[in-house]
């Protein structure tokens, strides 16, 4: 059995990469969700748009409840504050997802135009809105969250749900709905061809571009405008956890300490960056499917980035700095931590390799004349 400071450790990396793959493959799907109004102009062209999705996006959802579940079983203290400091916006997160189900399988069912166009718009909203509010949640993390704990480890969180769209969290908003938009877009161009692939290309000219400069700045705002935690006390990575016990507090451009500390980490805003360009010009010249791996790059750099800006805190609390939840006291048991390690070995490839064959075997180009032909069988 690892030691317990290691468990912690492995688990903030294995967290963070269940994160960049639900960002990478639901992302694209809700991408192409949020699209589907703009580049397809009719009937035809909308449903070889869903068509593009409509086999894997169901799938695509394990990343996000294996991710939900893995935060509720690795990080018990993060899940319960968070979900209920943050419960109208989970709750417009699910009500948004809603939307996706019953649109791609039933949008199609009747030939009537306002049935169909209005299940194109619930798709939007399904692929819009929760990227939107994800960015949200973790600019409100940068920011400090109003929560607390007693002597009992019972948090209290004391904020609103209007409170939590503040004009940095929203520019965070700006940052995700754009990166996911802008992978969806470039995952269009992969599936899709003629007008349709035309206007996908024009739109990742559009998002890529948003999301560098929504990004950019976004680190701008942090770096001169908000105070970031610094823990005062020693840290003792094998102790048993309690947020109480240690000493926080907040410094200017100290969400920046470990890029000082570390620059092999500032690599990370750089694939951010440099990977929408290098998608970009890939999807250009044709090199569609290097182009969407290279939009995962960039995906993982932004979300690296902010993982590396945080850590060791995964929730920070504005209210009271010592109840900040760090990697270090807001996890599991030795024991919890180790079992569900070997679940994720075991379980993870499973799951990759699955989803490899999948997308195999139902991949190529999405064509109108294909639509036509399977029209009562196609999304």
């Amino acid at each position: 059995m690892l030691d317990y400071e290691s468990l912690k450790l492995i688990w903030w990396l294995l967290v963070g990469v269940l994160l960049v793959g639900f960002a990478i493959m639901d992302g694209h799907d809700m991408g192409v969700g949020t699209l589907l109004p703009f580049v397809g102009k009719d009937d035809t062209e909308r449903r070889v748009v869903i068509n593009t999705v409509g086999p894997h996006w169901d799938g695509n959802q394990v990343w996000f409840i294996t991710g939900g579940g893995a935060i509720f079983a690795a990080w018990p203290l993060v899940y319960a504050t968070a979900f209920s400091g943050f419960y109208w916006a989970m709750l417009a997160v699910l009500w948004a997802l809603f939307f996706r189900p019953v649109g791609f399988d039933y949008r199609s069912k009747i030939s009537n135009p306002t049935w169909r166009k209005t299940w194109d718009w619930g798709l939007f909203v399904g692929g819009a809105v929760p990227p939107l509010i994800f960015g949200v949640a973790f600019g409100n993390l940068f920011q400090g969250v109003p929560f607390s704990f007693d002597d009992h480890l019972v948090s209290t969180y004391s904020g609103s749900f209007w409170a939590l769209l503040n004009p940095f969290a929203l520019l965070c908003g700006v940052v995700s709905t754009a990166m996911i938009t802008f992978h969806g877009a470039i995952y269009l161009v992969h599936r899709t061809q003629g007008e349709i692939q035309w206007r996908a290309l024009r739109a990742a000219g559009f998002f890529g571009g948003l999301m560098v400069l929504s990004f950019v700045a976004a680190g701008v705002w942090l770096w001169m405008g908000i105070p970031g935690y610094v823990i005062q006390s020693a840290v003792e990575g094998g102790a048993l956890p309690n947020p109480l016990a240690k000493t926080v507090v907040r410094e200017a451009g100290a969400w920046f300490a470990n890029y000082r500390a570390y620059p092999a980490t500032l690599l990370l805003p750089a694939l951010g960056i440099v990977g929408v360009f290098a998608a970009q010009a890939l999807a250009r010249s044709g090199r569609s499917m290097a182009a969407f791996w290279a939009s995962a790059l960039a995906i993982v750099g932004v979300i690296g980035t902010a993982g590396a800006a945080l850590f060791p805190f995964i929730m920070p609390s504005s209210l009271d700095p010592r109840a900040s939840l760090t990697v270090w006291d807001s996890v599991s048991s030795r024991l919890t931590l180790n079992i569900m390690l070997w679940a994720t070995l075991i379980f993870m490839p499973i799951i990759i390799l699955y989803t490899s064959w999948a997308y195999r075997v139902m991949g190529g180009k999405v064509t109108a004349a294909y639509v036509r032909e399977n029209s009562h069988s196609a999304y």
